[in-house]
């Protein structure tokens, strides 16, 4: 709890000091989230890596899937030689938003202690310490979160999710205090943005050939 509260504190701090300089919660709290963005940007660079493997690999999964079903530890065997073979890390794509969370919870805090007044209002309509009356931020938020699982979406099982997801972030930022939804918002976007540049500034070349096969199935067969 002693990481977690100095987490609280230092973004507290941190938005109080650009609320004093802005003079409004809502450009604030961009320009918070955009600090944390660029901050957690080569996480974003090895995370975008990592999913565009996964896509690429994704036809050879299958074959191994398909041809190994009825033995489930031996395709698990499989699976990881060729993740090994590619170097690619499945959990690669985790990392950034696992760190996210705990600025997520700590926005949370900060914005629940916040009072309303003339710097909590957004854009003349919206109370960033309360939640949205007018449904637009949370339909914003499920929108904007359905772009970025399906930009970044490397298996059709994830089709699931792309409904899933967007549908109980829209749910509960009902309840969310604007601002915290707000948050989310600039961070989906922005994350959309990120993973257009990074696709186009490291472009993922690897393939999987015949004797990539043949490498993924019968490397210890010799």
């Amino acid at each position: 709890m002693g990481i977690f509260n100095a987490i609280v504190d230092g973004l507290r701090w941190v938005l109080d000091g650009m609320v004093d300089l802005t003079g409004s919660y809502g450009i604030a709290i961009i320009l918070v989230t955009i600090v944390i963005r660029v901050i957690l940007f080569p996480l974003t660079v090895s995370q975008t890596k990592s999913m565009a493997a996964m896509k690429v690999l994704q036809p050879k999964m299958k074959e191994l899937q398909a041809k190994y079903k009825d033995n489930p530890q031996e395709y698990q065997k499989r699976t990881m030689e060729l993740y090994k073979e590619h170097k690619v890390n499945p959990l690669g794509g985790c990392l950034p938003m696992l760190i996210q969370l705990p600025f997520l919870i700590a926005f949370f805090h900060v914005l629940r202690d916040i009072s309303a007044g003339e710097a909590t209002v957004f854009l003349r309509f919206w109370d960033l310490s309360a939640p949205d009356p007018f449904y637009i931020f949370p339909l914003v938020a499920a929108g904007t979160t359905f772009l970025q699982i399906k930009q970044t979406a490397s298996d059709p099982s994830a089709k699931g999710m792309m409904i899933a997801m967007p549908v109980m972030i829209g749910i509960f930022s009902i309840n969310f205090p604007a601002g915290l939804v707000l948050y989310w918002i600039i961070s989906n976007i922005f994350s959309i943005a990120q993973h257009e540049f990074i696709t186009k500034r490291y472009p993922m070349n690897t393939t999987v050939t015949a004797d990539t096969a043949e490498t993924a199935e019968g490397g210890k067969s010799s």
